[in-house]
């Protein structure tokens, strides 16, 4: 077993505002995309977009299974983005915290790995992670599983060479969360910024829930330092 714990983040609205841009302009760009493909009107690209999202967890699932589609060539066609590396939003002094936080540090991203890294380089953070690992690397039998797989989620921790009790989730996504939870992971909620953006009934709904998978929420990353003292006595402490 490693004598550190495995960081495991997410990016989009973990570790910077994707919603101030880049999720709007994906939405665009998926549905141009879905309306260029499958040669249906905006109305019904959008609907099959959402449906496919609700459904699957990734609208390119949808559109594989159901279309035939190349995730490749969606991947690539759907985040080219060209002004993304002007319009990246993160807080500097907060993300200077991964370079003090103990243990190794993964990005587990559903986004693909040319889009991930232009973040992280935007962000400047890049040389402070141990790997990234994209929607790219998530393919299992032949089919791509991204989170929230459990499957997915098992097989990651066995390639790394590190149990899932040595595992810390922090992501935005209570639903990616769950099946981290599900095969034993620690999970944080990262709040700083899909709180931001929810509306306000939402936002006293969700926000202030803290589901029995989820180990603890944080409004900023400097909440994790130090982690160990924080953790569940029933979990463990991870970083021992």
């Amino acid at each position: 077993m490693t004598a550190r714990c495995l960081w495991l983040f997410d990016l989009d609205d973990t570790l910077h505002d994707a919603g101030a841009f880049v999720f709007g302009a994906l939405h665009e760009s998926m549905g141009a995309y879905v309306q260029r493909e499958l040669r249906v009107p905006p109305e019904e690209a959008d609907r099959l977009r959402r449906l496919y999202w609700l459904r699957y967890g990734a609208t390119l699932l949808g559109l594989v299974k159901h279309h035939g589609v190349k995730p490749a060539h969606f991947l690539h066609e759907t985040h080219l983005l060209p002004d993304l590396e002007q319009r990246i939003n993160g807080h500097r002094h907060d993300l200077a915290v991964l370079r003090r936080l103990p243990g190794r540090k993964i990005i587990l991203t559903n986004a693909p790995r040319a889009y991930a890294m232009r973040v992280l380089q935007a962000l400047g953070i890049a040389r402070w992670f141990d790997g990234v690992v994209t929607i790219e690397d998530m393919a299992m039998f032949g089919h791509l599983r991204p989170k929230p797989d459990a499957r997915m989620l098992r097989a990651l921790a066995a390639r790394l060479r590190v149990p899932p009790s040595r595992c810390i989730l922090v992501e935005d996504t209570l639903q990616h969360q769950k099946a981290a939870r599900s095969i034993g992971m620690h999970t944080v909620w990262m709040q700083r910024f899909g709180r931001r953006g929810s509306p306000v009934r939402a936002r006293r709904q969700r926000w202030t829930m803290q589901p029995a998978y989820v180990d603890r929420t944080i409004g900023r990353l400097a909440q994790l330092l130090p982690a160990g003292k924080h953790w569940p006595t029933s979990l463990g402490n991870p970083l021992k």
